[in-house]
């Protein structure tokens, strides 16, 4: 709508300083005449007056000004929490009745945001409607806001302490979905450490609450840990429950906590919390046991004792028995070797014994390799590198540990130069997968000059030598883990020999699969939350993973197809913007995922509010209504009304919006009222009469 205005404005012809130079004599001179009653007053009058106006030079100005929209701003929730019962629905329609009401109004423009809950693994997710309101706001001026609606649930996370910290001064108005007689439980957890060390208790705490009514005073809390039921308490509402925990295993470790669902209950999603824990290995103790000094044994020490996380314990046999000459025994030993103590009383205290180019020299009694098969097949694990003497008649081979090997020698040593080569199931084994050089023709990496000949190994072979040999070989027996290294040439690589090669990752890697970490199994599957992705991946020895079933926190199925990324290792990435627990299968595999934050406001805050907002909307005179008032059936949403100005209280019962002055300038014209051949014409005709009179 178009508004015109008409005013006259002057636009003097010179300076004010000129301007009273001129005028001033000039009204002089009329007051002298006036006072000396001169013929021609009235007329003189005429003329200083006619002349002082053309000197202001009186202009009509004429506008045309456009009535600016007055902007409206309305913020739709659709946090998590609006998904529960009717909410959503309430919500569309609230949101197209006031859209309806102001269609027939084009004064107006509307500013329609949907603002969805935060959704980061790195803190809590929460609803932030102010903040995509001023968003929506950003490139209004102030005067030209008439108001805001906010249709939410009232769980609101991040209302100002003021009025005043508004980008603006008129109304702010709230519709309330969900309806006033909710109930809901939920279960969080109070205390809950991150890092816990494997194998050991750590004490966490949770609290069962009720909103709204209250119908028990003890709920039943089911504990899991990595989806295993471990315990069952029952805990009273609205106090603290302590629990110990024993973290199972290094890596993380998601303890659950839930309670049964209510008949009338708001939402079972809260009725689960979930915790993870790191688990921590406290350090690894590994027994290395040299047979005799040799190049290679400096590697082996030198790796194990640069891992901050590894307790070595070092033994290296200087002198065999069969060395015999007249030098006192008591000058030959620094210390008594403790072989009691170490393969009998505490051998089950390491977590990794390793062999180097060790042979049967009767400084252990047979029956102690006996114990150490024993060890091996309740969960140890052993690792045995090989030299020739691995080959001859004092073999380890030919002692009870021969039960636990899974190569067993043939008598050959072969000496050629070989470049050790990874197998297929090599290139697919966490242990030597992707080592740098292997992937080439031939590998680019150096040449070994030795390899111990063995019969058909029971265990993987990862590695091979010349004609196919296998040089590393890894086996399972019992609870255990063996590993066999069958040539003591790696210490060619650790020295830089025709450029080198990864012996660190490479004893690292079968150091810590003997030690079963995680990440290095050969069948595993593990599922990440990264932010709303779930990322899932699948290690395996063979050439399909196939599809993965994925079940949401709402119970939605999903499948997504596992593909190779590299060799063994398959991986898929699926959108995943609910929040809560995933429990991803494949196979015989099954594991859970957590997405968003672990101890979330959006999920723990879920009864629809109208206290939250009130003490806001009341000080901008706006109103917070609630779409289903006294539990009418329907939505109802108040009339609107618009105003002028803000001559209303808190108390109206419409929503009320303040209209815009502000307007925008279309045209303008300009009309002098004094100047032209019309006024010169008026001037002569006033100087002829004065001179017509005084001439008289």
């Amino acid at each position: 709508m178009g508004i015109t205005t008409v005013q006259i404005e002057f636009e003097p012809l010179f300076s004010n300083l000129w301007l009273g130079i001129i005028l001033l004599p000039l009204a002089l001179l009329v007051i002298a005449s006036l006072a000396l009653g001169s013929r021609g007053s009235i007329l003189r009058i005429i003329a200083a007056f006619s002349f002082t106006i053309a000197l202001l030079n009186p202009v009509i100005i004429q506008e045309e000004r456009k009535n600016l929209k007055t902007v409206i701003a309305i913020i739709a929730d659709r946090s998590p929490s609006q998904s529960l019962g009717d909410r959503k629905n309430d919500t569309d329609i609230a949101l197209k009745t006031l859209q309806e009401k102001f269609n027939d109004n084009d004064r107006f423009e509307l500013r329609i945001l949907n603002a969805a809950a935060d959704i980061d693994g790195t803190k809590a997710s929460s609803t932030k409607l102010f903040e995509a309101l001023n968003n929506a706001l950003r490139d209004v001026p102030p005067s030209r806001i008439g108001g805001a609606v906010m249709i939410t649930d009232g769980q609101v996370h991040d209302i100002p302490d003021s009025a005043g910290a508004l980008s603006f001064t008129t109304p702010l108005h709230a519709l309330i979905s969900g309806k006033p007689d909710e109930f809901d439980r939920r279960i969080s957890f109070i205390q809950a450490p991150r890092f816990g060390i494997a194998g050991q208790e750590v004490e966490m705490s949770y609290q069962v609450s009720d909103e709204g009514r209250s119908p028990n005073k003890s709920a039943q809390v089911d504990i899991k840990v990595n989806g295993t039921h471990i315990a069952e308490q029952t805990a009273i509402i609205g106090r603290e429950t302590k629990i110990k925990i024993t973290v199972p295993r290094a890596g993380v470790n998601i303890i659950e906590i839930s309670t049964p669902e209510l008949p009338d209950e708001l939402s079972k999603n809260n009725n689960l919390a979930v915790a993870t824990i790191d688990g921590i290995r406290e350090n690894l103790r590994v027994l290395l046991v040299s047979g005799e000094p040799h190049n290679g044994e400096r590697a082996w020490r030198d790796l194990l004792k640069s891992d901050a996380g590894v307790d070595l314990v070092h033994f290296t046999i200087l002198r065999p028995p069969e060395k015999q000459d007249a030098t006192p025994i008591e000058e030959l030993s620094l210390i008594v070797f403790p072989t009691r103590e170490l393969f009998v009383d505490k051998i089950n205290e390491f977590d990794l014994v390793i062999f180097d180019r060790y042979q049967h020299r009767d400084v252990l009694p047979l029956l102690y390799y006996d114990f150490i098969a024993q060890y091996v097949e309740s969960g140890g694990a052993l690792l045995v590198a090989s030299g020739p003497e691995y080959a001859d008649r004092m073999s380890i081979a030919s002692t009870p540990l021969y039960s636990v090997l899974p190569a067993l020698p043939t008598g050959n040593v072969t000496e050629k130069a070989f470049y050790p080569r990874l197998t297929d199931a090599g290139k697919r084994h966490p242990v030597t997968r992707n080592l740098t050089g292997g992937d080439q023709e031939p590998p680019q990496w150096g040449r070994w000059f030795r390899i111990i000949d063995t019969g058909e190994p029971q265990g993987e072979t990862v590695m091979q030598g010349p004609d196919g040999k296998p040089l590393l070989v890894l086996g399972r027996v019992g609870e255990g883990r063996v590993g066999m290294l069958m040539s003591d040439q790696g210490w060619l690589w650790s020295r830089g020999f025709e450029g080198g090669g990864p012996y660190a990752p490479l004893y690292r890697r079968l150091a810590h699969w003997l030690m079963k970490e995680p990440e290095l199994e050969e069948e595993a599957l593990t599922a990440t939350g990264r932010d709303t992705t779930l990322h899932i991946r699948r290690q395996t020895m063979s050439d399909n993973a196939g599809k993965a079933t994925i079940t949401t926190p709402s119970g939605a199925l999903h499948e997504v197809e596992l593909k190779q990324t590299e060799p063994g290792l398959f991986e898929a990435d699926l959108d995943a913007p609910e929040i809560g627990i995933y429990q991803i299968k494949n196979g015989d595999f099954d594991v859970l995922a957590h997405i968003g934050p672990v101890n979330s406001e959006e999920t723990n805050e879920i009864i629809s509010n109208t206290q939250k907002l009130a003490p806001l909307v009341d000080a901008s005179s706006g109103q917070i209504v609630r779409l289903h008032g006294d539990n009418e059936a329907s939505v109802v949403v108040p009339d609107v009304k618009i105003n002028t100005q803000k001559s209303f209280g808190p108390n109206s019962k419409q929503l009320n919006f303040i209209e815009t002055p502000d307007t925008e300038l279309q045209s303008i014209s300009r009309i002098p009222l004094f100047s032209g051949f019309a006024a010169l014409g008026f001037m002569l005709l006033l100087i002829g009469g004065l001179w017509y009179r005084e001439s008289r």
